[in-house]
């Protein structure tokens, strides 16, 4: 683990938010407002934190892993989004505490959406233009670490989407280093914000309103300049606009990439993961049109513009409002929160499981339901025309079984503060899926909270864009043990594979302690013996399966259990 080199990339991001601070200043002096000096110290002092992070560190150069990664990813979203609070607190406009500020700080660098703040119509400019900034940041930074990064670290199934196979066929294969792909995945993330500021224009925002409205809408955040959200315009063109680029900006970034290289659309719908997210927002759009059109809420043509509408803001975590949806009839207000929970595509800026893992886990159910009525059959799981490993379907069920427990201790949390069970549920829907608004008493802002509640939100909504485990695996004492960072296993430990085993050559038999993956030696467990340093070696020999020999020691397809003995069977190379 290098610290060091934390220090310093965590202080160039901090160098680099900065400089975006100076775009609020320049919308304050156009419209001639008094706010330009409190973004202008908190310039100066968000600079001179990083500088100082930065520049100790500035010469070190030091090879980044994976736990590298995991610090990096957790404390770049909680750092920007303390620093984010600055100008919110310095602003006397905006009447917030620390807690508030960071609540809305936290709700906008992540997309969420939810906010503490009413009266938005009255606020300055330059205040609601930073909101919406801070959405156009994390929507970027959440494509980066969801498309390039996260699936470097394997969490919860995201292997699936490796950058040099972004989605679950080769069609949406993308460049292989993280710095193209970023440089590839900004260029088409501007170019949408550019595309759907120039329709929101056309259709008759200010061009103000039409830019950082495009912000909140290709970020999927939901922040908008007025209390009515998107639903002051009252304008049909708007919505439909609104529709297309929330659905565009949910499918994954890796299939716009290749769309874009390529120039074809055909193959977002021969995607799995993007033909049932399309599928499915019909589907549910269809089912909420249908019934507030039987139940009398709307005429035909209101029906199918507001929930065509609210089912698409709702299911790709975006939040914006064209009605109070919380006051209609029946299930529907429940029915739209539990679509948050699907989300849109991986590798897009939403919240939510996730549609990918979701027909994951939708596959393995009918997988184990076909060998309930055939027993001896094999069965194998595609995505597309990609064998889905078994390793990642084990992430996927981990994954959705920690957010279940996630979601419900902060159900209980929010219970034992005094908030009733509606309103529990739905603000723990709203910030763990990143979604935004909520039932009951958040339905229409989360500024009557208690410090407490917003507290624990602030935390749902961290833990919910960065997939649980990537925050929980910090917590974990094999994370921060000196054996994980270190070049190989300490000496008098050998390394082994699994298959058919052997101790090196004149050693006798050695029981199994311990195991550990080594990346970039294939896919097979490593098992760790005990053992003495071979002569001239490093730390220990790595063992690779043999070739035309049998598949395992001991009982036929099991890995020696631990503390058993080991026999010859095994060809071993030094580490």
């Amino acid at each position: 683990m290098h610290l060091s080199m934390v220090s310093k990339i965590l202080g160039l991001f901090l160098m680099l938010f900065s400089i975006t601070l100076l775009f609020p200043i320049v919308v304050s002096v156009i419209y001639q407002e008094h706010t330009a000096q409190a973004f202008f110290l908190s310039f100066a002092l968000t600079f001179s934190l990083g500088l100082l992070m930065w520049l100790p560190y500035s010469r070190t150069l030091n090879e980044l892993r994976n736990r590298d990664g995991f610090i990096i990813t957790v404390l770049f979203w909680v750092v920007l989004s303390v620093t984010g609070t600055l100008p919110l607190m310095l602003v006397s406009e905006a009447h917030l505490t620390f807690a508030d500020a960071l609540f809305e700080s936290v709700s906008a660098i992540t997309t969420t959406g939810a906010t503490v703040m009413t009266g938005l119509d009255q606020l300055p400019k330059s205040i609601l233009y930073y909101r919406q900034q801070l959405h156009f940041l994390g929507g970027i930074g959440i494509i980066v670490i969801a498309v390039a990064i996260m699936p470097l670290l394997g969490i919860g199934g995201m292997q699936l989407y490796r950058t040099e196979n972004v989605g679950p066929s080769k069609e949406s294969k993308m460049t292989p280093r993280i710095a193209e792909t970023a440089k590839a995945l900004f260029i088409i993330y501007v170019a949408l914000n550019i595309v759907c500021t120039l329709a929101y224009w056309l259709a008759g925002m200010t061009f103000f309103d039409a830019l950082t409205h495009s912000f909140s809408t290709i970020a999927t955040g939901g922040f908008a300049n007025y209390d009515a959200s998107i639903g002051y315009y009252q304008s049909k063109l708007i919505y439909s606009l609104c529709i297309f680029f929330m659905v565009i900006s949910s499918l994954s970034f890796g299939l716009h990439y290749y769309a874009w290289i390529r120039g074809s659309v055909f193959h977002y719908w021969r995607n799995p993961e993007a033909k049932a997210f399309l599928l499915v927002t019909l589907g549910g759009s269809a089912l909420v049109c249908g019934y507030l059109y039987l139940n009398s809420q709307y005429g035909l043509g209101d029906s199918l513009i507001h929930g065509t509408f609210q089912l698409v803001s709702i299911m790709t975590t975006t939040g914006f409002a064209t009605d109070n949806f919380s006051a209609w009839p029946s299930f529907l207000p429940f029915f739209l929160l539990v679509m948050s929970f699907f989300g849109g595509c991986v590798g897009s800026t939403t919240g939510g499981v996730k549609m990918g893992r979701m027909v994951i886990m939708a596959k393995q159910v009918l997988r184990e339901i076909s060998r309930l009525v055939h027993p001896n059959g094999v069965f194998s799981m595609k995505m597309g025309n990609w064998a889905v490993p078994t390793r990642v379907t084990d992430a996927v069920w981990a994954f959705f079984g920690i957010y279940l427990v996630v979601y419900y201790s902060i159900v209980l949390l929010l219970l034992a503060a005094g908030l009733d069970y509606v309103t529990a549920w739905s603000a723990t829907a709203a910030t763990l899926n990143n979604m935004g608004p909520g039932l009951g008493d958040v339905a229409s802002h989360f500024g009557d909270m208690s410090t407490f509640v917003k507290w624990i939100l602030s935390a749902a909504m961290i833990l919910g864009r960065l997939e649980i485990f990537t925050v929980l695996v910090l917590f974990t004492p094999m994370f921060w043990r000196r054996w994980g960072a270190s070049r190989g296993p300490p000496a008098g430990i050998l390394a082994v594979r699994n298959r058919s085993l052997r101790p090196p050559r004149g050693g006798a038999s050695l029981p199994v302690v311990a195991g550990q993956r080594r990346p970039g030696r294939g896919d097979g467990p490593i098992l760790l013996l005990a053992g003495k340093k071979p002569g001239g070696g490093r730390a220990g020999r790595l063992c690779r399966p043999a070739r035309r020999r049998p598949p395992m020691v001991g009982r036929a397809g099991h890995s020696p259990a631990p503390g058993s003995a080991l026999v010859p069977g095994a060809d071993c190379c030094h580490l």
